[in-house]
């Protein structure tokens, strides 16, 4: 009832204020806790296998299942309780969407795993697996959450932050990981981008997509939507970012900042919001075109759509009602800057009739966009701008930091409801079920503010310019890095370079450049990485007469060839090329197709020893990809064939094999057989970050699968674009793809073609930037040309070699190229992606 809800609120209006005490930083180094040895024994010594089980509730974006996790040695289950009354009354269109309702996890695709919050109660986890899906869980109390993680592999939060892999990662606070991981200082050095770094805050702070309450939350960064053209160099076309959206208009700050100031309900603390930034219902409204976003909106509404007026219908309305509307003060979704799609009804829903009787149906751009690509696009590269850039630590500190509440919060009229904030109630203090049943309504109804992430100024980010002068840096412009050329390294063998692979981490054992040639010989070329010394800390002149690569000593003394040479029959219709070859991350191995015998094979490349046969093709294996490499170097490995099938591996880092049983190298089974090609598979690329995978028939078309093996869709261009035989993927859902005759286009993952190109050169090797935003093409002219991906306008051309290119890779810190030529040699370039970025930028 009312009255026990204001009786609630008296009770926890004392605990609205939360300790602003800073937490202790996280000791990094060290061993893992002992805790998890002793963990580890006791699972050994386990009689029956399941190590774990508890009750728990599955976290979707619209649902919440009661039921059993258990977990084994080598797996995670979840049964849901189909008995429980609130799960029956769930709709079957929503349960058909929700996955994990009878799932089983297995421990080798684990990534990541973080402590989360459910209903504001630090009781919940979320398990990131290897084909970058995610599962959340909520549990009884925080001891088994505990428990959970050390039942667990040792995994932490993932590779990515510059955090140990370890289980009190996984139960350190929001804070602790912020303030123990690297991210905000390769912000500032701008190695990533302002959309990852949004990306990491998010993550960390606890929001997600499995909870529509959580969702992440980016930021409106124009101010334009009027306009028939969009001028990036102009300050005011640009939001204050110091300012929540609430404060933008003076007149609306004025009417929030009087409802603090005159607040007189003694049961609830005071606000100037009453409504959130974001919360379920505004995410689902930004997404209701597309599903499962459009059935849920449904199911949340009666099946009806809203009034036209309020439903998300122009992007130039909304940004006009987040100014004027005092009960609308919606930041944006991620999707804005990667997902046109959420723009178009493709579904042809009826949403209505507006006011004026036009009909809603997509979502009407601003005139300066033509296009959602467009939109979603121009929307990007302001988030990237330099007005963004040097604004963004002001809109971080509203959201995720020190002006988010208490004295703070309230000068920059940033103060929401109580019960949106974490630590403002102890659920399980509530004994009365109806009280908490209300209260937790409440909390589901008021949004969630993230955790807080930091309680002093977040620090600015470097300017461009500022960079520009730093001899480290990777907007390198001065003049002894404008020569082109570095080096021209040319192996004794003249036998084509056909294969080429960049794996420069420092952290590897051998930071290398691993090259194969056309009879199947290959080195391992140490990296220096002299380019980033130049200027550096303890940087000497003798350093600068090191050349980014050293040939293999066994190559260039002639003395181990032997080592280096493969020399077991390939089929003799072969054709080699770069396609043929896959080394792993840690450059300790070589993995080559084409056998007679219908198998590729697995060599070392420190003994030149076969490690390892695998067979599961009925015709030659015509082409092999990896994907991105996880924990330890595992990854995706997929081979394609003669069979028109591809099958989907996994190589395991740890034992070096394909699959994962060492005891059982002889046999591995594939994770997935993909069926989709009628014709013999010519080229593919695998993304574990998006789940897919893009393969090439000789035949064409081109076609998406998942990792699991459904067939999406196929990729199709226009009618002269028959014959793939390239393939490059960005993880933002990019596909490049090589026609014969010099024929290129761009499509979206989701099958739009976006752009397509003529070059009047037979192209052997194509690679896009790490951001996506570039593509690099070389072939039998000899000439690397630098092309922005999205819509093939040349941003470089390098001078001619005097042989073809047949290969190419970048270093890891994408300042260094490096090609393989048809005259036998590799030649390493310096590469600048920003300062070509920032020219075409400001031409724009």
């Amino acid at each position: 009832t009312e009255e026990d809800v204001v009786k609630s609120k008296k009770t926890f209006r004392s605990q609205a204020v939360v300790n602003q005490n800073a937490e202790t930083e996280l000791m990094l180094e060290g061993d893992d806790d002992a805790v998890s040895l002793l963990q580890e024994k006791e699972i050994d010594n386990l009689a029956g296998p399941v190590v774990l089980s508890t009750p728990a509730q599955l976290i979707a974006p619209v649902v919440v299942a009661k039921g059993t996790l258990s977990i084994t040695t080598t797996e995670i289950y979840f049964e849901v309780d189909e008995d429980d009354p609130a799960f029956k009354k769930i709709d079957p269109k929503v349960l058909a969407y929700t996955e994990g309702l009878h799932g089983k996890w297995m421990f080798s695709e684990i990534r990541a795993v973080f402590s989360r919050r459910y209903l504001l109660q630090n009781t919940a986890l979320e398990v990131f697996m290897a084909n970058r899906t995610s599962v959340m869980f909520n549990f009884p109390d925080q001891a088994t959450v505990k428990k959970v993680v050390y039942s667990l592999p040792r995994v932490g939060v993932g590779t990515s932050y510059g955090l140990p892999q370890a289980r009190r990662i996984s139960l350190a606070t929001p804070r602790q990981l912020f303030k123990s991981s690297n991210m905000t200082q390769r912000w500032q050095r701008r190695e990533i981008s302002n959309f990852e770094y949004l990306m990491f805050l998010n993550t960390i702070a606890g929001r997600t997509y499995n909870d529509l309450n959580q969702y992440p939350v980016f930021p409106w960064v124009l101010t334009n939507y009027e306009s028939e053209e969009l001028d990036l160099t102009i300050a005011g076309n640009f939001r204050d970012l110091s300012k929540p959206i609430g404060a933008l208009n003076p007149k609306r700050a004025v009417f929030y900042a009087e409802r603090y100031e005159t607040w007189d309900d003694d049961q609830t603390p005071p606000y100037h919001y009453n409504t959130h930034y974001s919360t379920a219902s505004s995410t689902l409204l930004w997404l209701v075109r597309i599903e499962p976003f459009t059935t849920f909106f449904l199911n949340a509404n009666d099946g009806k759509f809203d009034y036209p007026d309020k439903t998300f219908s122009s992007v130039a309305r909304s940004w006009r009602n987040c100014q004027r509307d005092t009960n609308d003060v919606k930041e944006l979704i991620p999707e804005f800057y990667y997902l046109p799609e959420m723009f178009v009804n493709s579904n042809e829903y009826d949403l209505g009739v507006r006011e004026d009787g036009t009909a809603v149906s997509n979502v009407e751009l601003p005139p300066w966009s033509k296009k959602p690509e467009d939109f979603v696009r121009i929307n990007r590269m302001a988030l990237e701008s330099e007005f963004v850039s040097c604004q963004l630590h002001q809109w971080i500190d509203l959201i995720f930091g020190y002006k988010q509440r208490g004295p703070e919060a309230v000068r920059a009229l940033n103060l929401f409801h109580y019960l949106t904030y974490e630590g403002s109630v102890n659920l399980d203090s509530i004994a009365d079920p109806v009280l908490r049943e209300a209260m937790e309504a409440q909390i589901q109804n008021f949004g969630q503010t993230p955790s807080q992430l930091l309680i002093e100024p977040h620090p600015p980010r470097s300017s461009a310019m500022h960079l520009c002068f730093l001899p480290q840096s990777p907007l390198m412009f001065k003049d002894q890095m404008q020569q082109d050329v570095i080096m021209v390294l040319k192996f004794p063998s003249n036998s084509p370079v056909t294969h080429v692979a960049a794996n420069t981490l420092p952290h590897l054992t051998i930071p290398a450049v691993v090259t194969v040639t056309c009879s199947r010989l290959f080195a391992v070329n140490k990296w220096h990485n002299t380019v980033g010394l130049r200027g550096a800390p303890g940087y000497s002149l003798d350093q600068a007469h090191h050349l980014p690569i050293e040939m293999d000593s066994l190559i260039a003394n002639n003395s181990g060839v032997n080592k280096r040479q493969i020399t077991d029959l390939v089929d003799q219709s072969i054709q080699i090329n770069a396609h043929c070859f896959v080394v792993t991350a840690d450059n300790r191995y070589i993995l080559v197709c084409g056998f007679w015998d219908k198998s590729f094979r697995v060599y070392s490349t420190e003994t030149g020893k076969l490690t390892q046969i695998v067979f599961g093709h009925w015709d030659v294996v015509t082409c092999l990809a990896r994907s991105e490499s996880y924990i330890g170097g595992d990854c995706y490995i997929v081979s394609g064939s003669r069979d028109a099938t591809l099958l989907l591996w996994y190589w395991s880092g740890r034992h070096h094999i394909i699959g994962d049983n060492p005891n059982n190298s002889d046999y591995p089974a594939p994770r997935a057989v993909l069926t989709g090609h009628d014709h013999e598979v010519v080229c593919v690329s695998v993304c574990a970050e998006l789940g897919l995978v893009i393969s090439g028939a000789k035949e064409g078309p081109c076609l998406v699968h998942t990792i699991t093996g459904d067939l999406l869709r196929a990729l199709e261009g226009p009618v002269n674009c028959v014959y793939p035989r390239l393939i490059s993927v960005s993880s933002e859902g990019h596909c490049i793809i090589y026609y014969e005759r010099g024929r290129f286009c761009n499509f979206s993952i989701n099958g739009k073609l976006l752009a397509k190109m003529e070059v009047n050169d037979s192209t052997k090797a194509i690679l896009l930037s790490s951001d996506g935003q570039n593509l690099v093409t070389g072939g039998e002219g000899g000439v690397v040309q630098v092309w922005q991906a999205c819509d093939f306008k040349q941003l470089y051309i390098y001078p001619g070699c005097d042989a073809g290119i047949r290969a190419m890779d970048l270093s890891h810190d994408q300042r260094t190229l490096i090609t393989g030529m048809a005259s036998g040699s590799i030649v390493a370039f310096n590469i600048d992606f920003n300062r070509w970025h920032y020219e075409h930028q400001n031409r724009y």
